[in-house]
């Protein structure tokens, strides 16, 4: 029974040994790797080294266990010189130890700086992420007297130039804007960022929404920026008045759900940042209760199917067919039915915004 025993523990080492020894010899290959890439006096290979040399003393101190053990199965207790073999890993341990607190203090250089370069890669990819939060919030404030929806599909990548914002001008006045920059990339998201916050402070100074797109145009055209243009549509909502006045630079056509049918608001002036000096006017229609105004960015519209693009008459289309559907399903509606119709996957960023009178 004691030699059966003893065989059973000869065998798991031998298959310890055999372990450790495939992993020094991966290792070893490893550590050629490492030492041409970074040199062979170098931290990684230095600790590359130390490794691999450690998974051989392992391997051969379970070697050496396993034939002593072995031996002693098979011949009884003349094979106890087999075990004094072991003093050799033994005494190899004892003099790689001299640079084991060197080794481990490299160790922990390596770990922090490995650590650190993970913080600083997770924050690169929460960082796009936030600031595309912040041109296109997947959340917006409520606003009492209005019932707000919104979607929004990063086209390639996630930093965009589409950006929408609702926000209170007063206790009886609210806006809403949409706007589209041209290109992708970070270059766009600055630039959508910048107008997207001038656009708030100029509708705290100018009344006239025309007044504000014109200023915040000649404060963007300012810049060096000769291959960025921007569309966008700016609504200001009145409820004292019982009014909406709308300007439009350059921007595809937002449709107005009012009288039981819906009617564009097209553009009232250029593209912004195309000339600084450009002018551009308000236009002034009737809201009653349950009137709804959507807009949204050309990614929508020019959603395609071979040469055919989904188009203006199509969102009408779909509004008018149920202009009673919340905001934010009217929303996610169009987007589906651009995607449905078109043959191959939308590429450019797409932003709708609905705002309904309640």
């Amino acid at each position: 029974m004691d030699r059966t025993l003893l065989a059973l523990v000869a065998l798991l080492c031998a298959a310890a040994a055999v372990a450790w020894a495939r992993s020094a010899r991966t290792r070893q290959r490893t550590v050629a790797r490492v030492q041409r890439d970074f040199g062979p006096d170098s931290d990684a290979a230095q600790l590359s080294r130390s490794t691999t040399v450690n998974h051989a003393v392992m391997a051969s101190t379970f070697g050496l266990a396993g034939l002593a053990t072995g031996a002693t199965a098979v011949f009884g207790g003349g094979a106890w010189l087999l075990f004094a073999l072991l003093a050799l890993p033994a005494v190899a341990t004892l003099l790689l130890s001299r640079d084991f607190s060197r080794l481990a203090r490299l160790s922990h250089a390596r770990w922090d700086l490995e650590r650190r370069a993970e913080e600083t890669l997770s924050q690169e990819e929460l960082a796009p992420r936030r600031w595309a939060e912040r041109l296109a919030p997947q959340q917006l404030p409520p606003i009492p007297g209005f019932e707000l929806g919104q979607v929004y599909q990063a086209g390639t990548g996630l930093m965009a130039g589409d950006f929408y914002d609702v926000f209170r001008l007063g206790p009886t006045r609210m806006a809403a804007v949409i706007g589209d920059v041209t290109g992708h990339g970070i270059e766009a998201s600055i630039t959508a960022f910048q107008a997207k916050y001038l656009l708030r402070v100029f509708l705290q100074q100018y009344r006239d929404p025309a007044q504000a797109v014109e200023q915040l145009n000649a404060q963007m055209s300012a810049g060096e920026r000769l291959e960025e243009f921007i569309s966008l549509c700016l609504v200001v909502f009145d409820t004292e008045a019982g009014t909406l006045r709308y300007a439009s630079a350059g921007h595809p056509a937002a449709w107005l759900w009012h009288g039981r049918d819906v009617r564009p608001l097209r553009a009232t002036g250029p593209l912004l940042m195309l000339d600084p000096g450009a002018t551009y006017h308000s236009r002034e229609v009737d809201l009653d209760e349950n009137d709804l105004v959507v807009v949204y960015t050309d990614g929508l519209a020019e959603a395609r199917a071979g040469a055919e693009l989904f188009g203006e008459e199509r969102i009408a289309s779909a509004i008018r067919r149920d202009p009673g559907a919340p905001a934010d399903v009217l929303c996610k509606d169009l987007l589906e039915q651009a995607k449905d119709f078109a043959t191959a996957p939308i590429t450019d960023d797409v932003a709708i915004l609905a705002v309904r009178k309640s």
